[in-house]
């Protein structure tokens, strides 16, 4: 193997296992990233087929937040971001109540594809002691996302940042990004990168957040 294929290797297994940056360039790829969604994404998917999309997905509906609560020091930041295929838009600091699971990602990131079979695991022997939140980060093509999801297995309600408005207050360098917030809305924990099992993501929620999946 030459040395300019070794570098691409390494820094090609250093981003799966750092994570994500940035969506891929799609206008300058000399491959296709079709999917059946393709067709109508070209066109411009309207909000009512967004909308059926996520209904045959079976995607929750995105949670009722406090509009008026005071955000909290340590804790997601005072924001409303609309839900992916339409719903209740949500501001994440008046979420309180229930410890959250909150998982940053977006259906172009390759490490989120990896423990996305993890989440989907996590969220559905959940017993409703644990609130499992998407977020879709820094995505143009919310058709895929919705896809992306419904191929997981993601039931649970998903927000969609496509300006990136999280970035800077929760310090995102790379996706994924999973945070564990307690009751109180308090930030107590950051998994930066994939998971890599059911089992990983159950031992941190049960030592950072005191509940048992």
């Amino acid at each position: 193997m030459s040395r300019a294929r070794r570098i691409v290797a390494t820094c090609t297994v250093a981003l799966v296992m750092l994570g994500c940056t940035q969506p891929p360039d799609i206008s300058r790829s000399t491959t296709p990233v079709a999917t059946s969604a393709e067709a109508s994404s070209e066109t411009g998917d309207t909000s009512v087929d967004l909308a059926a999309r996520k209904r045959a997905a079976g995607i929750a509906d995105c949670p009722a937040s406090d509009p008026q609560i005071a955000a909290v020091e340590d804790g997601l930041p005072d924001l409303a971001l609309e839900c992916l295929g339409g719903g209740t838009r949500t501001r994440l600091a008046g979420l309180r109540g229930r410890p959250m699971l909150v998982n940053v990602w977006a259906q172009w990131c390759e490490p989120c594809r990896q423990e996305a079979p993890f989440l989907s695991e996590i969220a559905t022997v959940s017993t409703g002691d644990l609130m499992v939140l998407g977020i879709d980060f820094n995505d143009p093509r919310p058709e895929l996302a919705i896809e992306f999801a419904d191929l997981a297995s993601w039931r649970y309600p998903q927000l969609v940042d496509p300006d990136k408005a999280i970035s800077a207050p929760l310090q995102l360098a790379n996706i994924p990004q999973t945070l564990l917030v307690d009751a109180d809305g308090r930030v107590v924990y950051r998994h930066a990168g994939p998971f890599t099992s059911a089992d990983a993501i159950r031992q941190v929620v049960q030592q950072r957040l005191g509940v048992t999946i």
